[in-house]
């Protein structure tokens, strides 16, 4: 089911299979507002991700002021990677887009929790919950924790607003 647009909701690109696969468990948590929050298609790859970004998401953000948005990419082992991203984010509506990863790749991920990845989503959603960082904390996402912050601050009333 697709947000409201004239809510505060929340808009997830995710750059793979992988990346969807723990997004789709960060929506598994039960103190979740699901009708707020909305995985789209895979892109395809990270550039991808800001090319839909851009193309079908900016003016839509502009004429929506409730919408954020979460650009969930690979890192690649690439340090630079979110200063290259939020070069492609314009400053108007930097404060509502968040690019989140894993600094190498989700299966990374997979293999050093070893557990699947949407056990892993929902364990970034209950750190998000709770703001905790027992699964955020972790080598290959501690990397995030700047745009986790930001996040928190800014999503995390939309998301689990009984709290």
């Amino acid at each position: 089911m697709s947000p409201n647009d004239f809510q505060p909701h929340v808009l997830v690109i995710p750059e793979d299979r992988a990346n969807s696969e723990l997004a789709n468990g960060f929506l598994l948590d039960p103190s979740l507002a699901r009708r707020s929050i909305q995985v789209l298609a895979e892109a395809g790859g990270w550039i991808k991700v800001l090319d839909c970004f851009e193309s079908a998401h900016v003016a839509r953000m502009h004429k929506y002021p409730q919408r954020h948005m979460v650009l969930l990419i690979d890192f690649d082992g690439h340090d630079d990677r979110l200063t290259e991203a939020r070069r492609r984010i314009p400053a108007d509506l930097a404060e509502r887009v968040f690019v989140l990863g894993s600094m190498t790749k989700p299966e990374d991920l997979k293999r050093t929790f070893g557990i699947s990845p949407e056990k892993i989503g929902t364990a970034l959603a209950r750190d998000c919950r709770e703001s905790t960082n027992d699964a955020w904390g972790h080598d290959l996402l501690k990397h995030n924790t700047g745009e986790l912050n930001r996040m928190r601050e800014r999503v995390r009333p939309i998301l689990f607003p009984s709290l």
